[in-house]
């Protein structure tokens, strides 16, 4: 078949199919079971405060969901269609890379196709976080690095690797992993490059889109610092916990399933071994270094499972190209895609397992609207007496009923002992009523789980009446609520958090 025409039915076909996934999963966002998960409502409430930068996290993630609610209004979709767009971009990105590093489209399609059913990438084609633009721009990263690296192109394709690099860090702060990866590559088996003031160049603009992150931190005692580092554990010192490492293999092979998570890895290495090329030598050093800190970092403490889910980009590139062009074992093949796709499909759809809650990891994003709907209840006949404070001493309870109330109401999350978070640097119950002069203030407060009313709120309300809500999922408890009814606010006096 002539070149021309097998690249343009790839590409035709590449089109076709994440055209097809993203109708499908525009019209799972919109009629689906799954509500908004905590983070994602957390970056909604971003979205509605835009600023240079956040606590936690780089702002990209709250601008785009700002776009999506400019477009779609206060909706699921509109949170969410921008993990769609992007997951089908990502995708792209990887059919270019595939391309371009190994001259074969065909191959370049079915690396596109997988990344796409993977249960560690797909999770992010329909739920918008961090991780996705993390992933997108991880992508596009490498097409522009390997292009810099194998052509003569003076400044563009450095450009473009320093500004993907700069938004990629905008979005997750893990990004500089990539730039580090880089280095690597570059000191080992390019050093003639660092004698140029090309990848200099890069890391400059790099820096320079990541420069409002480093002004916000220096207007706010570099808070984002203190945050990682507690997130880090770096507090806890040297200690050894096999229990975390084993936590966090288990869940590397849950995220990618057992059968893909070994023939990756054992592709990455047979592919070392048997080609030992530039093309390898990129897969390898885009890949280990991630996988291997935070492979170490477990040891020490807790990892998230993707945490490390940018490691496995280039490894899936090498699966592709070690079992479809090298070494054909179609029960590999078989079983690494089959396993991954049921299970996909399955998180799309847990009710067909009937799994407790306890256990299913979906569980976290089901049950909000509900929650939600019985605040509306409450919140309407209260305010007929009086302005109301909505609060919880968790962000994720807070963000959700900002979220899932119908007049989307600005909430608040007092500090009972927890670790900082965003609500913290917004303002709090008492700035908001300070120009109400004495006017009855009434309050609800809702907690997870049946606890009493905290000590700490003793006082705060004249009177406060708890009841219970609780969320089910037919026979199974979803989540309990203690909810209390509070009148007369006397305004709030809590220590400020120390812990990041």
């Amino acid at each position: 078949m002539d070149t021309l025409i097998r690249d343009k039915i790839a590409n035709r076909n590449l089109l076709l199919i994440l055209i097809g996934l993203s109708i499908f999963r525009i019209f799972y966002i919109k009629y689906g079971p799954l509500d908004l998960s905590p983070d994602e409502a957390h970056y909604w409430e971003w979205s509605r405060r835009l600023d240079i930068s956040y606590y936690s996290k780089g702002p990209l993630v709250a601008y785009f969901i700002y776009v999506g609610r400019l477009l779609l209004g206060e909706t699921v979709l509109a949170v969410r269609i921008m993990a769609v767009i992007f997951s089908a971009l990502s995708s792209i990105y990887l059919y270019k890379l595939y391309t371009v590093m190994y001259k074969d489209v065909n191959k370049a399609l079915l690396v596109a196709v997988i990344f796409q059913i993977v249960p560690l990438f797909s999770t992010y084609s329909v739920v918008f976080t961090i991780d996705t633009l993390f992933v997108f721009f991880w992508v596009a990263s490498l097409y522009y690095l390997w292009l810099a690296i194998g052509t003569v192109d003076k400044y563009r394709n450095w450009t473009l690797l320093g500004m993907f690099i700069g938004l990629g860090m905008l979005a997750k702060y893990t990004m500089v992993f990539f730039t580090g990866s880089a280095f690597l590559l570059l000191v080992f088996k390019k050093r003639e490059i660092l004698k140029t003031f090309k990848p200099y160049y890069a890391l400059l603009i790099s820096i320079i889109l990541f420069s409002p992150v480093i002004i916000w931190n220096y207007q706010h005692n570099w808070l984002t610092i203190k945050h990682a580092a507690g997130q880090a554990h770096v507090h806890d010192g040297l200690k050894i916990s096999f229990t975390s490492l084993l936590d966090f293999l288990g869940s590397q092979v849950g995220v990618l399933t057992p059968v893909l998570a070994v023939a990756m890895m054992w592709a990455l290495f047979r592919l070392k071994k048997i080609e030992n090329s530039l093309r390898s030598d990129f897969l390898i050093y885009l890949s280990l270094p991630t996988l291997i800190f935070f492979l170490l970092k477990s040891v020490q403490g807790k990892v998230q499972a993707n945490w490390a889910m940018a490691g496995y980009i280039t490894t899936l590139i090498a699966f592709v190209r070690y079992y479809f062009s090298i070494k054909s074992q179609r029960l590999v093949i078989a079983a690494s895609i089959g396993l991954a796709l049921f299970l996909t499909i399955v998180s799309h759809y847990p009710a067909f397992l009937k799994l407790k809650p306890k256990i299913d990891p979906s569980s976290r994003l089901r049950g909000w609207s509900a929650l939600g709907s019985e605040l509306d209840t409450l919140y309407d006949s209260m305010k007929k007496e009086a302005p109301v404070l909505i609060f919880s001493d968790k962000y994720q309870v807070s963000s959700e009923l900002a979220f899932y109330m119908k007049e989307h109401p600005v909430t608040f999350c007092i500090n009972l002992g927890r670790r900082m978070n965003q609500y913290d640097m917004w303002p709090s119950m008492n700035d908001v009523v300070k120009p109400l002069n004495g006017q009855q203030i009434n309050g609800i407060l809702v907690r997870t789980g049946s606890d009493d009313l905290p000590l700490e709120l003793f006082g705060v309300f004249n009177v406060c009446v708890k009841r219970s809500f609780n969320v089910y999922e037919g026979e199974y408890l979803l989540r309990d609520y203690s909810i209390f009814m509070c009148r007369g606010f006397n305004g709030i006096n809590l220590p400020e958090s120390n812990k990041y």
